[in-house]
């Protein structure tokens, strides 16, 4: 079993079903509202644990009954959530809105996210320091991934960025400790600089500006169109598993939390992804967030059924 840590966010999301996005000054009809766990950091940890890891979460919740219902999720998910400390009033949020086509449009409210510091981080070195995989994004405060990170390669352990959201800037004291990068194609492009892009020779520039800025392995997904990798010096492009997309909210969430789960030398890069890429198929063909990511039995079935099964 890998023992991961993610450091992150934990956010209560509101998701409303419209027909389209409104234009400004415009009015529009919701037709249908609910209420999910999420958040990129609370996506990312379940979806390692439900790959058959032990997780730990080191974040923030709120002194309210979003807190509290986090906690049992956490207990229910038997994951470890003693580095989950009570920051502030309310537990972040999220308002998702929720096109035909399954694409998605988000406001995030940081809320007791952004109250996470590196003291906070600090306390949690030795579940660190245990860990095979330590994985962060970019809802939390920085100073928070960037003393994760240091105390992670101190101790020896693979560290993952997912760079979102798209941000033109990361801290060179982040990317000097991160082992691997996985952004989407606009969150890399926004990176390099660059216009958003998923032809190959494009993406290979891309590539050639993060590696100058520090970055060392690369995986740039791209929707539709698969995985982009640069690591260990071998590129390519993996496919992804068609499905018929009902909600993409936590597709990329669930391929970092796979990847992160299944990150060992023992399997190629490309056997990796391709496992990603099936935990990825299966929730966007579902509703929800965190409702909708799947068990390793799930994901196994499916590389089955396609003929992907590592050997």
């Amino acid at each position: 079993m890998r023992n991961v840590v993610v450091i992150g966010s934990l956010n209560i999301d509101i998701v409303q079903k419209v027909p389209r996005l409104p234009r400004q000054g415009e009015t529009l009809g919701v037709t249908d509202q609910s209420s999910n766990f999420g958040g990129k950091g609370a996506n990312q940890a379940i979806a390692a644990q439900r790959q058959g890891s032990q997780v730990a979460m080191i974040g923030a919740i709120g002194d309210d009954d979003r807190g509290l219902a986090f906690r049992q999720l956490m207990t229910d998910e038997k994951m470890d959530d003693r580095y989950i400390t009570t920051k502030a009033p309310h537990t972040g949020s999220a308002t998702i809105m929720l096109e035909p086509d399954g694409h998605n449009t988000i406001l995030v409210h940081g809320g007791a996210n952004m109250s996470l510091t590196r003291e906070d981080v600090r306390r949690a070195e030795s579940v660190i320091a245990e860990a095979d995989v330590v994985v962060a994004q970019l809802e939390v405060p920085r100073e928070a991934i960037e003393e994760g990170f240091k105390i992670a390669k101190q101790h020896g352990v693979t560290t993952i960025l997912n760079p979102a959201p798209v941000t033109h800037y990361i801290e060179q004291a982040i990317i000097d400790n991160t082992d691997l990068v996985v952004p989407n194609e606009t969150e890399a492009a926004a990176l390099a600089g660059i216009p958003a892009t998923t032809d190959r020779k494009e993406l290979e520039q891309v590539i050639d500006i993060l590696h100058d800025k520090g970055f060392k392995d690369i995986v740039v997904t791209l929707g539709a169109d698969g995985v982009y990798y640069d690591v260990k010096q071998q590129q390519g492009i993996v496919p992804i598993i068609p499905a018929k997309v009902v909600d993409t909210t936590a597709a990329g969430d669930t391929f970092i939390g796979s990847l992160a789960a299944n990150w060992s030398s023992d399997l190629s890069i490309e056997a990796l992804l391709t496992r990603a890429t099936a935990a990825s198929s299966i929730v966007v063909a579902r509703p929800g967030a965190i409702a909708a990511i799947p068990m390793k039995q799930e994901v196994d079935a499916l590389l089955v059924e396609r003929g992907l099964a590592d050997e």
